[in-house]
């Protein structure tokens, strides 16, 4: 655990005002999950997805999201070998652990569905020959707010495979004036090294899998579930988004350095988790679905027997 605590401790150094956002963003990577960060330009979205990949040294690559980008310039093409006579798949890059969708939303609905195969099933069929991808493998997409010029809004089918969605939040006047003071942090990127192995991620992604879950716990996730599905202003949370939340939930505990899990991690993780989902039709901006999403986790109240 000494190597995860040095993570988020360099991590706040780094980029200071942004814990939560480590902690949640490292959860993913654990369990090759996706996150969906949307924010204001300027705010450190990208930067902070760039930390993750100098700190774990994970394969990084970025595809920056326009009008004109096509599927084909993110998984890749088939080209015909005039020497072979053969047609030959040169990969996208797709093809990677960490893969920065960055500005997702100024790509094309038809563009954007190239990620969903991916996103769910850790693999890309093209030409009907289907490519596996990296063991570990997770995409971390940024967004502008919907509603901003140029943007296109996500389907709920894609916003239903991001583990979590976050903003980047705002820093304090303290943190302001250090960050002032010392400058981008996009130029001390090239100083960051990696300090956590892969071997030291699936070592703890199995660890966290050991967490325990009471059946009273088990509990009041079904009853959060079943309370969503009543509710008439918001979409009512799927199985998947139930077995995304208990997940968060051990992920969250375990960096609390617990072997169980309480209902106040499920009520930490709930507005990441399911936020994007409950409120995606109202086009909502992400500060919005937090808040909404936190005063429905604390209306479900946890029943200690039934």
């Amino acid at each position: 655990m000494k190597n995860l605590d040095s993570f988020l401790l360099q991590g706040e150094t780094f980029i200071p005002g942004n814990k939560t956002q480590l902690k949640l963003g490292l959860i993913a990577l654990l369990l090759n999950r996706n996150v969906l960060i949307e924010d204001v330009p300027g705010m450190g979205k990208t930067t902070l997805v760039k930390f993750f990949a100098k700190a774990t040294g994970l394969v990084f690559r970025r595809v920056q999201f326009t009008s004109d980008l096509l599927p084909s310039d993110i998984l890749g093409i088939s080209i015909f070998q005039k020497d072979s006579e053969k047609f030959i798949f040169n990969p996208g890059p797709i093809f990677g652990e960490l893969i920065l969708a960055d500005e997702l939303n100024r790509g094309t609905p038809k563009t954007q569905s190239a990620l969903l195969q991916a996103m769910e099933e850790k693999n890309v069929t093209i030409d009907g020959v289907t490519h596996q991808l990296p063991e570990r493998f997770s995409v971390f997409a940024t967004q502008n707010p919907r509603g901003q010029y140029g943007t296109y809004p996500l389907p709920e089918s894609q916003l239903d495979r991001f583990f979590f969605k976050f903003s980047m939040g705002h820093l304090t006047k303290e943190e302001e004036v250090e960050l002032l003071t010392t400058g981008s942090r996009l130029e001390k990127l090239n100083h960051v090294t990696s300090f956590i192995s892969k071997e030291e991620l699936k070592g703890w992604q199995e660890q966290m899998k050991s967490t325990t879950t009471s059946k009273m716990l088990l509990d009041y996730v079904a009853d959060v579930l079943q309370a969503s599905r009543k509710m008439d202003d918001c979409n009512g949370l799927s199985p998947r988004a139930g077995l995304d939340l208990l997940d968060a939930a051990r992920a969250w505990a375990f960096f609390e350095k617990r072997d169980y899990v309480i209902p106040d991690d499920v009520q930490a993780v709930f507005p990441f988790v399911a936020g994007h989902r409950m409120f995606s039709q109202h086009s909502l901006s992400a500060h919005i679905e937090f808040s909404r999403s936190k005063e429905f986790i604390m209306s479900v109240p946890f029943v200690k027997s039934k």
